[in-house]
């Protein structure tokens, strides 16, 4: 049942993802010659108004073929046949669906059980939270200078800033207050000594409000991939915390058997959650300069748009081959890790 659920999770993103390609490039009159979920040979294909629609072996990837897309070709309907700009519109579309996708969930969740408010559900004696005055029922609302809209924000930024002096300001009884607290080492780390948890102040609000924290969902994932991305190239994450589809699907499992319990309304709850968590990172990942990579091809033609000549497609196709393959060695490197992981 897992495997079934976490394939239905790819597939809509990717499906999402691929989707925004498609249709700016079928708004903006390039020919798109493939869509297809998958990847390796088809298992189902048909055609409709000029594209092959298709289903293949492998469920992990999808594609979005349009007409001369690597190509120096700028006959009609080609890609290479469209202004630079109506083409920036066509790569930047699918990282753009995931995080629409990932908005669209948000606003369901929240509007059925509410965002999780950044309150304090109690301080520990004796720390530093304690000695500063933080009370339990104190609402944060910045982190040095941060805004802070999710409790979330408030464990991630001790996680991020490990060993960060902060100033608190939260509010209590309609009075804002500040207070600064410098962390201590313990036996997890450095910890300032308050205590809360996602689900200790889940709290409701009205249709403006839900579309409010829906997008700020969106950006608290966007801003959690960016923070571990940087944590990576600075050491704070190795190999062992990054996880791959295997790792994915074995958090899907737990998450399933963890919900079941609550009904299938929470089981489906938390597949959203999840697939917030991973549309958002696509989107982000996809969006990132790297040949192959949307945020690769962006990068040509951004080049493109300022020098007002394109570079050479061959020179462009070769980069990109290249960064595919190792983007597919870094892959099988991950789900090398996630199998080893699991049997550890």
């Amino acid at each position: 049942m897992t495997i079934i659920i976490a394939l239905l999770v790819f597939s809509l993103i990717i499906i999402i993802h691929e989707l925004g390609h498609f249709l700016l490039a079928k708004a903006n009159g390039i020919t798109v010659v493939e869509f297809s979920l998958g990847m390796g040979p088809r298992l189902l294909s048909f055609e409709g108004g000029g594209t092959q629609y298709s289903l293949k072996l492998l469920p992990l990837g999808g594609s979005c073929l349009m007409l001369g897309e690597d190509e120096d070709d700028d006959g009609e309907g080609t890609f290479g046949s469209k202004s630079v700009w109506a083409r920036i519109s066509v790569i930047a579309a699918g990282p753009i669906f995931n995080f629409l996708l990932a908005f669209v969930l948000s606003i369901f969740i929240i509007g059925n059980i509410g965002y999780d408010a950044p309150i304090l559900y109690d301080v520990t004696e004796g720390m530093p939270a304690e000695a500063a005055g933080l009370q339990a029922g104190d609402r944060i609302t910045k982190m040095n200078g941060k805004k802070i809209m999710l409790y979330r924000e408030v464990s991630n930024y001790e996680m991020f800033h490990s060993g960060e002096t902060v100033v608190f300001e939260y509010v209590r009884d309609g009075k804002t207050y500040e207070a600064t607290v410098e962390p201590v080492m313990t036996d997890s780390g450095y910890q300032y000594g308050i205590v809360g948890s996602v689900n200790a102040f889940r709290q409701k609000t009205n249709a403006v409000e839900t579309l409010r924290y829906s997008a700020h969902e969106v950006y608290y994932w966007i801003d959690v991939t960016l923070q571990s991305l940087k944590m990576i190239f600075t050491g704070g994450v190795t190999l062992d915390d990054v996880s791959g589809p295997v790792g994915v699907v074995n958090a899907i499992s737990d998450t399933y058997e963890a919900s079941k319990p609550d009904g299938a309304f929470y089981i489906w709850l938390n597949m959203m959650n999840i697939a917030i968590l991973l549309t958002a990172n696509l989107g982000v990942m996809n969006l990132l300069p790297l040949p192959a990579l949307d945020g690769g091809r962006l990068v040509f033609l951004f080049l493109e748009a300022i020098r007002g000549k394109r570079v050479d497609p061959e020179i462009e196709g070769r980069i990109h081959l290249t960064g595919l393959m190792l983007l597919m060695l870094l892959m099988v490197v991950v789900m090398f890790n996630d199998v080893k992981n699991i049997f550890m």
